[in-house]
């Protein structure tokens, strides 16, 4: 067990102790918690490679000390993307998977609004790690060798290979690997303000690689990409208000459920679960990118009302999507004026599409697995189009006033994450730590649900009808950070004890 960690300066909470660390130094140096966000986000594009990528796809909630900020920083698909390319098979990895990665961007576009220090110092850390290498953490190596067993099955594997595996095996726990190429480019990328990842260098290393191997990608494409600042939703849960981001995100499958349980008192496990089900079927009919059409609003209150009646006392099955299960990482910051972060960023499933630029040192993210095929469907896959994207910060306020960034990564665990933190958080009073250290549960699909081992309430969802799983895999569960608010202005954290990481703070 970790104990929380309290601190009255900052906290920067991630699932590596490099990028923490990284980030804590910029709060030292005077940064604003952005500056130490996104240091640590770039930080994490190298020492946590599978998860996430210079070729990742970014959200962030920021609470500038007044109010919250969202930006969507996810990338859209080649324009010249259609229906046809898929053949009537999703895509999953290679070049029809790639959409526009939208995290350099967003770091830029972060700092830009809420930096102190100079862009290039975000930089420092990543560079020297891509450079001159570093010691490779026991839960990123199990991760990466899980991708080098599903090698054989892939196309677009042998530039990756070359780029990212010692000898065509994973690095060992321990074990120093360095990617200089992507040292390169985050230099090119730390000198322009990352316009080159759009239109320079960097994106003409992408671009000519797209037209020797078939991509969809062109420079068009990478210049015309734009972040999105937008407005958080929110719901009430049990006196305080739990903010996520709008579509084309699935933060509102999370909203919905925990709307759904603030009007049933005495709401348990069961229901618990149930208003999960019930999120997430709504998500994956209705969740689009805004764009091409107004955006159902899952969160009106006749609506919830209206779909609370639907969770029983038995295990039931409404009519979700498939759930899908990715590749991410979380990471929280704040700092001694009350400025506050939560941001994801992600390449999806392990190491994205695979498609891997060698000049550059970055493989492309694969956000395209998550359109939909039916023609008609609010998701459905087209050109310059944003998908639904698992990934989703969040942050807890109460009355108006901030409490923190919180977020659990990891595919569909995500919304399921959120409900279970907040839950322990609100209804248990655990403190950040204690709450992460909870064991979870994963609703996977129809009366299916997936353990921990150590869960105690396994019996209980039997005897209303779930199908119980036992599942000893603890990536399944997913990995989170949280910081809170206390009444005197300080900080008390928490980091994922599944991870390697940790939650840094002076």
């Amino acid at each position: 067990m970790r104990s929380p960690i309290y601190a009255r300066n900052g906290v920067v909470a991630t699932s590596q102790p490099l990028a923490a660390q990284a980030g804590l130094a910029l709060l030292r140096e005077g940064g604003s918690a952005v500056d130490a966000a996104v240091a640590a986000a770039i930080t994490l594009a190298v020492v946590q490679p599978g998860s996430n990528d210079i070729g990742s796809d970014l959200f962030a909630i920021v609470w500038d000390g007044e109010r919250l900020h969202g930006l969507n920083a996810s990338g859209r698909s080649p324009a010249a993307l259609t229906l046809g390319h898929f053949a009537g098979t999703a895509p999953g990895r290679g070049w029809p998977s790639v959409t526009v990665p939208g995290a350099p961007a967003g770091w830029a576009d972060l700092h830009a609004r809420f930096g102190r220090l100079p862009f290039e110092r975000l930089f420092t850390s990543a560079i020297e790690y891509a450079e001159g290498g570093y010691p490779v953490s026991p839960v990123t190596s199990r991760h990466w060798s899980a991708a080098v067993r599903v090698l054989p099955r892939l196309r677009e594997t042998g530039e990756w290979a070359k780029v990212f595996t010692v000898d065509g095996r994973a690095p060992a726990p321990g074990e120093r690997y360095a990617n200089p190429a992507a040292g390169r480019t985050l230099r090119r990328l730390a000198g322009t303000y990352c316009r080159d990842f759009y239109t320079g260098e960097t994106a003409e290393h992408i671009t000519r690689y797209a037209r020797a191997t078939g991509g969809l990608l062109t420079g068009g494409d990478l210049a015309a990409h734009e972040s999105e600042w937008v407005t958080p939703l929110s719901a009430r849960y049990h006196g305080h208000e739990v903010h996520e981001l709008p579509p084309n995100g699935q933060g509102v499958a999370a909203l919905q459920a925990l709307a759904l349980l603030d009007g049933l008192p005495g709401a348990g496990l069961h229901e618990q679960v149930e208003a999960m089900k019930l999120g997430f079927a709504d998500a994956h009919a209705h969740v689009a990118d805004p764009a091409f059409g107004a955006p159902a609003d899952l969160l009106r209150p006749s609506y919830i009302e209206e779909r609370r009646k639907l969770i029983g006392p038995r295990a039931a099955l409404p009519a979700p999507g498939d759930p899908m299960r990715g590749g991410t990482v979380y990471l929280a910051a704040a700092d001694a004026d009350g400025m506050m972060v939560s941001l994801i960023q992600s390449t999806y499933m392990g190491f994205g599409s695979f498609v891997t630029i060698p000049e550059a040192g970055i493989v492309l993210q694969n956000r395209g697995a998550g359109f939909r095929l039916e023609p008609g469907h609010p998701n459905v896959a087209a050109g310059g189009k944003r998908p639904f994207h698992t990934i989703i910060p969040g942050f807890l306020t109460r009355d108006g006033a901030p409490v923190g960034p919180f977020g659990v990564m990891g595919g569909h665990m995500q919304p399921q994450g959120h409900l279970q933190l907040i839950s322990a958080t609100l209804d248990e009073g655990l403190d950040p730590q204690a709450a992460l250290a909870r064991p979870r549960w994963y609703w996977d699909k129809g009366l299916r649900v997936l353990v921990e081992p150590d869960f105690a309430g396994a019996a209980e969802l039997s005897a209303r009808g779930h199908d119980v799983v036992v599942e000893p895999e603890p990536g399944t569960f997913g990995m989170g950070q949280a910081i809170w608010r206390l009444p005197s202005g300080d900080y008390v954290a928490g980091s994922e004890p599944r991870a390697d990481g940790l939650a840094a703070a002076y």
